[in-house]
């Protein structure tokens, strides 16, 4: 008996890591070499491509892939049918194979919006928040919101989702931010 829950529609590859009380439901793949940390939720058709890497605490929701060359660290939300890419120039007459994907890192706590696109070779910060339909084409700075297509800052997000105020604290929470040229760090 496993510690995990695989539904019995999906297949789970050879070679595959997969933490205590993760869930995986309908109609899923996980690919060989992936590995899937503690206490994750995969909804309805997800896959997960060889050698793919995943933290604790993450949630994939229905439809999305996560290509080779994906990372996702701690606690990162991905919303239905978001894309990641991992080839900035395709051709399907002249594969160019794993060699040639660019990494895309997806750092602590960050969320990706419904039909957001994550397009390859860019880092997300941690807990940066990334908008329904938006478009990534470059580096996301730690707490930043992003929306648009291409997606620009509009503003900056506290570690509880509550976009802050101007003076850089949270209404919610009250968790205070200073600026860095990561982005924003949480003052002590």
């Amino acid at each position: 008996m496993s510690d995990y829950f695989v539904h019995p529609t999906s297949v789970i590859d050879e070679r595959v890591s997969i933490g205590k009380g993760t869930k995986i439901w309908h109609f899923c793949h996980i690919q060989s070499d992936a590995i899937i940390g503690e206490n994750c939720s995969f909804g309805q058709n997800v896959n997960v491509s060889n050698n793919v890497r995943i933290g604790n605490g993450c949630k994939v929701q229905n439809n999305v892939s996560l290509y080779e060359g994906v990372e996702l660290e701690n606690y990162v939300f991905c919303g239905p049918s978001c894309v990641f890419t991992n080839d900035l120039t395709p051709r399907a007459k002249y594969p160019k194979g794993r060699a040639a994907y660019k990494k895309t890192l997806v750092k602590q706590g960050a969320s990706i919006g419904a039909n957001a696109t994550i397009v390859c070779g860019h880092t997300i910060g941690k807990w940066a928040m990334i908008a329904a339909g938006a478009v990534v084409t470059s580096d996301v700075p730690n707490h930043a919101l992003m929306m648009g297509v291409p997606a620009r800052i509009r503003g900056w997000v506290c570690e509880c989702g509550k976009v802050l105020s101007d003076g850089l604290v949270c209404k919610e929470c009250k968790r205070t931010y200073r600026e860095i040229r990561e982005g924003l760090e949480e003052v002590t």
